[in-house]
């Protein structure tokens, strides 16, 4: 009997295995989603620094440097207006004013001392601009040679007895010596220094307003991709592993959307701050500081219209020029002007926006009397009654000035307010924005690992 022997079956092929490559690709992709996710973030924490960093520059060089230089100069400018018109009082005063000359006197080296320190103070502003430190020594050494010119003017009318106005001609050529040096010299240069240092403010508020917008954008952006690696890579994570969202990186998310939303709200917060500090402060102030130099310089040209006889349509014109500077009204000559300036209501010129509304109103009104004042001294300067004049002149023209000029003064100190709070505003929400952004970023970091992390072990 024969045995068939069958051949055993061969063994079932065995399932493929599943290629290496699988195993390591899954931590692969998670590894680069979050490096992607790291990125954007990484981007969204530079753009709100330097954000932060461009705006405490702007803030810094308005509201710390030039912006201060710039109020310094002005005020230079006020005092040595002022010193040539006190000059100018005393010689139109009788030289047997004893006591009204010394008190001009006193006041004139008041005003000589702040000049000299407003020179100073300019002078440590400017920093490593030599240029305008030429400009500061220049204006020096001229304040030196109208000094002395001055001196020997007050000396030559010590030396002389006259009744008020009718200062002797040695003394009227002295003084025309020292007050032509101050108007063609001094006074020019001491606005150029204010010009500069005004240029330099407006040229950093427009380059640093800029600059803020364009990264306001680019926050807006940065964090928008921020938000979409994050909303991804949990996207991905819940998909590849069946599970829930992570918490970790649900805070994350969060976090990363409130930094953006407090970067761009510091952002915007400067751009205002800076705005409210340039144009309702700063640009204010200093119109009022040149307004209040030229105001200045008026008074002194009443007197010196009635001191040089010689010079005195000269000088009614000089009077009429700057009125019109600071309140504008068609005029051909200073009776027309001071009638219809008392019929407006709406200026232009450079206090017409700074005296519109109810709170400047009490200004305006100084400024018509100051003007009727003045029309009632030439008046009586062209009746012949000289004494009379410089009378009405030391007195109520004076009086009616000093009112103008204090409530010019109430205006502006309420214009460096805005200014100071805007720049500290500004200055406050950035430190906070220092304190808040490492912390921010840590805790993102860390999130982000959390979230991440987890997934990973899974595969070790």
């Amino acid at each position: 009997m024969t045995v068939t022997t069958v051949p055993p079956a061969p063994p079932a092929p065995r399932p493929p295995a599943p290629p290496p490559v699988s195993r390591r690709g899954v931590p692969g992709r998670i590894r680069m989603f979050t490096g992607l996710t790291a990125a954007a973030l990484a981007l969204l924490f530079a753009v709100i620094a330097a954000a932060a960093s461009t705006a405490g520059d702007g803030l810094r060089l308005i509201g710390r440097d030039a912006g201060p230089q710039v109020l310094a100069t002005s005020g230079l400018y006020f005092g040595l207006s002022d010193m040539d018109a006190l000059v100018a009082d005393i010689l139109v005063m009788s030289t047997d004013d004893h006591r009204a000359r010394k008190d001009a006197l006193d006041r004139y080296e008041k005003q000589r001392s702040a000049a000299n320190q407003a020179l100073l103070e300019a002078f440590q502003l400017a920093g490593d601009d030599q240029a305008e430190r030429r400009t500061i020594q220049s204006v020096l050494d001229g304040l030196g040679r109208y000094e002395r010119l001055v001196e020997r003017a007050l000396l030559l009318d010590s030396q002389s007895r006259h009744a008020a106005g009718e200062a002797p001609v040695q003394v009227l050529s002295a003084y025309r010596d020292a007050t032509d040096l101050m108007r063609r010299v001094l006074l020019p240069q001491a606005y150029n220094l204010t010009l500069e240092s005004g240029t330099i403010v407006r040229r950093t508020y427009d380059d640093t307003a800029g600059t803020l917008s364009l990264m306001r954008a680019g926050v807006i952006a940065a964090g928008l991709l921020a938000l979409a690696c994050l909303v991804g890579l949990q996207v991905f994570l819940a998909r590849r592993f069946r599970r829930v969202l992570a918490l970790a990186l649900i805070g994350a998310t969060l976090a990363t959307a409130g930094m953006a939303a407090v970067g761009l709200s510091v952002i915007q917060q400067n751009l205002d701050q800076l705005r409210t500090a340039k144009t309702e402060g700063f640009d204010s102030v200093l119109t009022l500081a040149r307004a209040r130099a030229i105001g200045n310089s008026m008074q002194g040209d009443q007197s010196r219209f009635l001191l040089d006889k010689g010079r005195a349509d000269t000088y009614e014109h000089r009077f009429l020029d700057k009125s019109q500077r600071l309140m504008y009204v068609e005029a051909g000559n200073l009776v027309k002007y001071q009638s219809e300036v008392r019929k407006g209501e709406e200026f232009l010129g450079m206090l017409g926006p700074e005296l519109a509304g109810v709170t400047a109103r009490p200004a305006l009104d100084a400024y018509l009397r100051y003007q009727e004042t003045d029309n009632r001294m030439r008046a009586r300067a062209a009746t012949g009654g000289t004494g009379e004049a410089v009378e009405i002149r030391l007195g109520e023209v004076r009086q009616a000035f000093q009112e103008y000029d204090a409530e010019l003064l109430k205006l502006a100190e309420r214009k460096q307010r805005f200014f100071s709070t805007g720049i500290a505003r500004g200055e406050q929400a950035l430190d906070e924005l220092w304190l808040v952004l490492p912390f921010a970023a840590g805790g993102i970091a860390v999130l982000l690992g959390l979230g991440v992390w987890p997934r990973l072990r899974e595969y070790r």
